[in-house]
């Protein structure tokens, strides 16, 4: 009986002491620790998240969408509780669209927590991970960049990175306006970590829509037109540019080889140069209706000034002589453009002088940027007449010794075709809903003088012209040939084997609509500007006329 006793006075008194234990504890809790441990309770329960944000959608000058913004995920591991990395890496991988082994060193590697395995993953991917419910995966609701038309102004376009922001093109240039604001949004989950309450704290905000001046059809069929003339003549690379002279609006704008904006990383760092901004070259002949617009308005010639041309014309250091083998002859200042005599160009520049050729030169824009808005356009080369040698004003004056880019010279070529207006090339008309000014441009040279620059350029593309391959029966053409030796980079000599084959023309010739401009680089096989360049010209016109409505003559 005194043994049962104690037992029993034993267990009160451990019931006793736990009691006390408990009751103490309990008081500590929720005293000491109290606000800790409300801290600890309400973060395990509340989450809170960004919400991101869509970016502005970009499309064409009709509204077909170039560039959109559509629900995306990134796929996150926790290496430390995977259980079998080379298990999971080989279900994930075809979902991914990689190698077992390219996600098995991620997946293994057990000194980290968190690792990104992809980013940007197409949403209804994301759905098919979450449905294998494997331990240590996660995923993290994002947004990703989609382009509709996959290679479509790849270049002019560019692409976005991983953390959302534009990297090159047109999605670098604009993005302070495309990027949105992501928002804040909190959810509270109960103990089995279902949510019971959503709260958006701050609201996403999308970003602006920007319209291009761009013409979705027309720049399909330009890219054709240059895919074929990569085919046919393998050059290094191939630019066109289709604007409207009276607005300055570029229509289209393609580079060859073409660029996938979905799969930049595919691209060589070639292929990715918006090369009408950013590729600078010599001109060549395309130059001297600059060379020519300038001496008319001074009036140092007419277009009927005769000139008597040598077989060879030794200026400075350097001898020019024509393209083609001729005899000493006299032209008039008309017909020494539209057969595109080198002597006859070197003369009337030396007649103009080096002061009053280099205030046409940058006149008409060369020497700085176009202000098309495109990131990294180059500024192009132009000596000032203090370094000039005895050769360089001859040599400029032929399209030779300067530097230039596709979009200076589609500029310049507006003017002419304009009545002697200069109007910057655009790109974007519209951001946000809103129209943006057009109104900019300022005359460089007098109707008058661009009427008969106009007229002369017609005989390019007539008997006897540089480029009378490239008229089309019924339309009234106007343009210039040009083939420019390209420089050595390793003797700093003009090149035996490399050239620029271009072709710049507008048309109607009387009162132009519609202006293009075709630069191949290195061309193969052969290397004229009225052979590789005149007739891809000759083919975007011949396609752009009637579906912008504008009738032969």
């Amino acid at each position: 009986m005194r043994r049962l006793d104690t037992r029993i006075r034993t267990i009160f008194v451990a019931l006793a002491a736990l009691f006390v234990f408990a009751g103490a504890r309990a008081g500590y809790l929720g005293t000491v620790r109290a606000d800790a441990l409300g801290t600890e309770a309400s973060s395990q329960q509340a989450i809170t998240s960004k919400v991101p944000a869509p970016r502005g959608d970009i499309t064409d000058r009709n509204g077909t969408e170039l560039a959109v913004s559509e629900a995306a995920v990134d796929v996150v591991a926790n290496p430390m509780i995977i259980k079998s990395p080379a298990d999971l890496a080989a279900k994930l991988a075809p979902l991914l669209g990689s190698q077992p082994e390219e996600l098995l060193p991620k997946l293994s590697d057990r000194s980290r927590g968190f690792v990104y395995i992809a980013r940007r993953m197409p949403a209804e991917v994301g759905d098919r991970i979450k449905a294998m419910h494997e331990t240590g995966l996660s995923l993290e609701q994002t947004m990703r960049r989609s382009y509709p038309r996959g290679q479509q102004a790849g270049q002019l376009l560019g692409f976005v990175g991983n953390e959302g922001k534009g990297l090159s093109g047109l999605e670098y240039a604009w993005n302070s306006e495309l990027q949105g604001t992501d928002g804040q949004r909190t959810t509270v989950s109960d103990a089995l970590g279902r949510p019971i309450n959503v709260a958006d704290n701050a609201m996403v905000q999308k970003g602006r829509d920007i319209r291009l001046t761009i013409d979705a059809p027309l720049q399909d069929e330009v890219e054709r037109v240059l895919e074929g003339v990569g085919r046919v003549y393998q050059p290094k690379g191939a630019t066109a540019v289709a604007v409207d002279p009276r607005t300055g609006d570029i229509l289209a704008l393609a580079n060859w080889p073409a660029v996938n904006a979905n799969d930049v990383g595919s691209a060589s760092a070639y292929a990715q140069l918006n090369r009408a901004s950013g590729f600078t070259y010599e001109p060549g002949s395309t130059f001297k209706s600059f060379t020519i617009s300038g001496a008319l308005q001074d009036r140092v010639v007419t277009p009927d000034t005769q000139f008597d041309l040598p077989v060879e014309l030794q200026v400075g250091d350097k001898t020019i002589h024509d393209a083609e083998d001729r005899g000493p002859e006299t032209l008039p200042v008309k017909e020494i453009l539209s057969k595109s005599s080198n002597v006859g160009a070197a003369k009337i520049g030396m007649r103009t002088g080096a002061k009053r050729f280099d205030h046409w030169v940058r006149e008409f824009g060369f020497g700085s940027p176009t202000g098309s808005g495109l990131p990294g356009e180059e500024a192009g080369i132009v000596l000032t007449p203090e370094h000039y040698s005895d050769a360089t004003l001859g040599n400029m004056a032929m399209g030779q010794g300067l530097a230039v880019t596709p979009l200076q010279m589609i500029q310049a070529y507006g003017a002419i075709a304009n009545g002697g207006i200069l109007k910057p090339p655009r790109l974007v008309s519209e951001v946000g809903g809103k129209q943006l000014d057009n109104s900019g441009g300022h005359r460089v040279i007098s109707p008058q003088t661009a009427a008969s620059v106009r007229e002369m350029l017609k005989g390019v593309l007539g008997e006897g012209g540089t480029a009378s391959s490239a008229a089309i029966p019924g339309f009234d053409l106007a343009g210039k040939t040009g083939t420019a030796q390209k420089v050595d980079p390793q003797t700093g000599t003009y090149s035996d084997s490399k050239y620029i084959a271009s072709f710049i023309g507008f048309a109607p010739a009387s009162k132009p609509k519609l202006l293009v401009a075709v630069v191949v680089d290195e061309p193969t096989g052969e290397i004229y500007g009225g052979q590789v360049a005149a007739p891809a010209f000759s083919r975007i016109m011949a396609w752009a006329l009637p579906y912008l409505g504008i009738n032969p003559q």
